[in-house]
């Protein structure tokens, strides 16, 4: 007898993220040395120096069980943004945190609101528990529509996500408008606040949410030491909120979710303000070099507040042979048809060498 599941789950798409560079040197004879990877949003930098120190010396601990409650890396989180441990959750990803949450207040047949244009995870994480996805229309620039999530909140709604900065859009919410979206959500629904990028913002644009904890109990921000970290192999992410909500995603955490060396690199990584600074800078420069590609080509694209950007090819077939002419030449970029973007690719901003690569092949495309 053949193995039962329920629809909602046989009907899912699996998350397909950026081809990894081992995988297009199998499938296309190219050297991995000679690949350039632009498709998940890295930090080209790689890892601090200061944090390859402490990973180094903390491999002969990996025969142990890490601290399943990660007390030194909350204690650093809180202490770095002046935060009470009591309210943070660490998470295998944040990725993981937007599993938990979901897994936290979701039951069959509720109702999750996200932009159609939104991050893959939000819909899976909305499915797997049978739960409805409800897609907000987005603004003309791509952006999240708040007034569209307000009109789709009914009494089957429990659950809001929302990246700011948004993946794979690049997009900002002003924080008077995320405020004001904020006050109108009824206090039963739980909204999370997916700051994946914050740390590439620049100082005026970054977030102020967690300050907006003690005022509001149903709203729990995600954070990533995936992307200006660099810690993206490793795992590690952590939630934001209020005690009680925390305590309740606590009882639906996997024991020991988060690995040992994880933690030991993202308490340093907290401590190295001096690279995140020289990635954003970086990103800022790379930034400017691709907009300025994409306008001398005549390829719109939408202005990015992350690390990569989104450009249009006018359909999709033309997106398709772009990204084939460019992967045939050893760069990977993303194509975003599965965020209803089939005439978009995305690239992500790398060092100055990988993003002249890319440009490379984008002014010889015939």
């Amino acid at each position: 007898m053949a193995i039962t599941t329920p629809k909602y789950i046989s009907e899912l798409e699996p998350y397909q993220g950026g081809r990894p560079i081992k995988e297009v040197s199998r499938e296309l004879g190219i050297p991995a040395g000679k690949i350039v990877k632009l498709a998940s949003n890295e930090n080209p930098l790689g890892v601090s120096p200061k944090v390859k120190s402490v990973i180094d010396a903390s491999v002969n601990e990996i025969h142990r069980y890490p601290d399943g409650n990660g007390y030194y890396l909350k204690l650093a989180i809180s202490k770095k943004f002046s935060l009470k441990p009591e309210q943070i959750i660490l998470g295998n990803g944040s990725n993981d945190i937007l599993e938990l949450a979901a897994r936290t207040v979701l039951s069959p047949g509720d109702e999750v609101i996200y932009s159609k244009h939104a991050f893959a995870v939000y819909e899976i994480v909305t499915k797997a528990i049978g739960a409805v996805g409800k897609k907000a229309i987005p603004e003309d620039n791509f952006g999240h529509n708040l007034n569209e999530f307000l009109k789709l909140i009914s009494k089957k709604t429990k659950l809001i996500f929302i990246a700011n900065p948004n993946n794979p859009t690049g997009n900002l919410i002003e924080k008077s408008k995320l405020l004001n979206f904020l006050s109108k959500v009824p206090k039963n629904i739980l909204v999370v606040l997916d700051e994946a990028y914050d740390e590439y913002l620049s100082d005026d644009c970054k977030s102020q949410a967690f300050n907006w904890l003690s005022e509001y109990k149903n709203l729990l921000i995600s954070r990533s030491f995936s992307k200006a970290h660099g810690l993206a192999g490793l795992r590690i992410g952590y939630g934001v909120g209020d005690e009680r909500l925390i305590n309740l995603i606590n009882r639906v955490r996997q024991p020991f979710n988060v690995n040992y060396i994880a933690q030991v690199a993202a308490i340093e990584s907290l401590r190295d303000d001096g690279f995140i600074k020289k990635s954003r800078s970086m990103n800022d420069e790379g930034k400017k070099q691709l907009e300025q590609v994409f306008r001398e080509q005549k390829i719109q694209f939408i202005p990015s507040y992350g690390n990569f950007i989104s450009f249009n090819l006018e359909d999709e077939s033309k997106s398709m042979m772009y990204y084939q002419h460019l992967l045939k030449n050893g760069i990977i970029v993303r194509p975003i048809s599965n965020y209803e973007l089939p005439s978009f690719l995305r690239v992500s901003i790398g060092l100055r060498n990988e993003n002249d690569a890319f440009i490379k092949h984008i002014r010889s495309f015939k």
